[in-house]
């Protein structure tokens, strides 16, 4: 395919740039071209056109993702424009549809996933309405239309992505529970919760239709411990579930069984006996949860072997390291995570053996904070080798010299695939005799110039063995985040709430002593 329109888009974008010509001949425009109409009109940004070619949608699928990707009439992709202008009218044009009349109405499912929000916004206006923004435009628009007179007929099925917070909680608990008939019924595929607390996650979790969510992130400021996970995973039920991301610490004992070892070991048991049940389960995120000598227990119940699991920051000891490098996952994983873990210094053996067993499917490897110094440079290099799958490689925070970093680099270019690294500030851009950073601020403060030099030279390794098609970099505060960033003010208001009623709870035990 190549950059090619078709005559029948460029027709499609003529009409379009005429909106109010464009609104007029809706009615006798064939109900095939209604895709091109939508595609033209987002491309060129023509707001009131995407509400009217919505409004009187004539098919009985409308399908967001599909419609924007590329096709023959149109090659380019626009899922990665999460543009608030169009995004608001289709939101205002599904509503304009479903409050017609009855005879007009064809539209039965609206799928509104398949939009990827990334750092840059391509669309001319350049604003972006995030996930966490699209929950709530539509959770609005559902209940104002849960308040209208509204003709009898059955409601549309609208599929979204779903990203809940406390500021949208209200407005989405009434969307996924309207009291009565409701035009538009939201179903969720993936679902994303912040800054909640437990009682609120497992309330709106039980309106979203848990039969069939394929995917659900609960992250940073939903403060659950082991307890909570069980009943969640007990209570609610995901059996279609493919991918569970859980927040910091959610395998911590609960506070009244956290004196006996029995309890918290029957607790796991459970949360891994729920975990089997579901049987698409391939994606696994438990970070910063402190899981020393628990991983067979956790993982050894599955049905499926994971792709993806993310273990960063997981306190794993001998036993944990043995138990991956012989499972039965090892050998199906593309996306690892170990970071935080002193890998090559505590357990060489079973982590090679690991990457042995993954490299013939492995994508992504992050081994950030992972205590890799010059000596390990040799170990790691034999260990990676075969790894040709192998994309992405993450590295960061590991006390390496220019010097290894070059050795290191002569070695990646042989992997066929890899198309990104991310590499730590070497060692030789901080003082001399100084213990290399921890902290994200005593990182941040090395000699630049230094920096700049040494990554020059790394990207003439790359060059000279004509691997250009190779991106480095080193993101000191983590990769672009769209949902951290999108609800950062939020978070900042949840964390001075969470400190200040730390600082009351701490005062009030201050009296109490006097």
């Amino acid at each position: 395919m190549g950059t090619m329109r078709s005559l029948r888009f460029i027709s499609a974008e003529a009409l379009v740039s005429h909106p109010q010509v464009a609104r007029q001949s809706l009615d006798s425009v064939a109900y095939n071209l209604y895709p091109l109409l939508f595609k033209a009109s987002y491309l060129l940004e023509q707001a009131e056109v995407t509400r009217a070619v919505l409004g009187r949608w004539p098919l009985e699928e409308f399908r967001l993702g599909a419609l924007l990707g590329p096709s023959a009439d149109h090659p380019q992709d626009l899922r990665d424009r999460a543009c608030r202008a169009c995004l608001e009218a289709l939101v205002r044009g599904l509503a304009d549809h479903v409050l017609q009349d009855r005879s007009r109405r064809r539209l039965r499912v609206a799928d509104l996933t398949g939009i990827r929000d990334v750092q840059v916004q391509r669309c001319p206006c350049g604003r972006a309405l995030g996930k966490w923004g699209r929950t709530r435009l539509l959770a609005r628009t559902c209940c104002e239309l849960q308040a209208e007179p509204l003709a009898a007929g059955r409601p549309v099925e609208v599929l979204a992505d779903l990203f809940v917070t406390e500021g949208n909680f209200e407005a989405v608990v009434q969307a996924l529970r309207p009291a009565g008939p409701a035009p538009l019924r939201v179903h969720c595929p993936s679902f994303r919760a912040d800054s909640l607390s437990p009682s609120q996650l497992l309330h709106v979790l039980r309106l979203a239709g848990p039969g069939a969510l394929r995917k659900l992130e609960v992250v940073h400021n939903v403060r659950l411990h082991a307890g909570h996970v069980q009943q969640l995973l007990a209570q609610v039920g995901f059996p279609r579930l493919a991918s569970l991301t859980l927040p910091t610490k959610a395998f911590d004992a609960p506070p009244a069984c956290a004196s006996t070892p029995d309890g918290e070991d029957r607790l796991l048991a459970s949360i891994a006996r729920e975990l089997s049940k579901m049987t698409q389960l391939t994606e696994l995120s438990v970070a910063f949860s402190r899981l020393t000598g628990k991983i067979p227990t956790l993982l050894g119940p599955l049905q499926t072997p994971l792709r993806v699991l993310d273990l960063a920051n997981c306190a794993l000891n001998h036993a944990d390291m043995a138990f991956l490098a012989d499972c039965a996952h090892a050998a199906h994983l593309e996306v690892l995570d170990l970071s935080g873990h002193n890998l090559v210094s505590l357990f060489p053996s079973t982590f090679f053996r690991l990457l042995g067993q993954a490299a013939r499917t492995l994508r992504i490897l992050t081994l950030e904070e992972c205590g890799i110094v010059d000596s390990h440079v040799g170990m790691l290099i034999l260990g990676l080798s075969p790894c040709h799958r192998l994309r992405q490689l993450k590295f960061l925070g590991n006390p390496l010299s220019a010097r290894a970093l070059r050795r290191l680099f002569t070695a990646l270019c042989e992997l066929p695939e890899l198309r990104c690294i991310e590499f730590p500030v070497p060692k030789d851009c901080y003082p001399e005799g100084a213990a290399y950073p921890q902290d994200e601020l005593a990182m941040s403060k090395f000699d630049q110039q230094k920096y700049d030099e040494i990554a020059e030279e790394l990207r003439a390794v790359l060059l000279r063995a004509d691997r250009e098609d190779i991106q480095v970099s080193t993101p000191l505060f983590g990769s672009f985040d769209p949902d951290i960033q999108e609800t950062s003010n939020e978070l900042g208001v949840f964390l001075l709430q969470a400190f200040k009623t730390a600082l009351e709870n701490f005062s009030r035990a201050l009296r109490q002593i006097e």
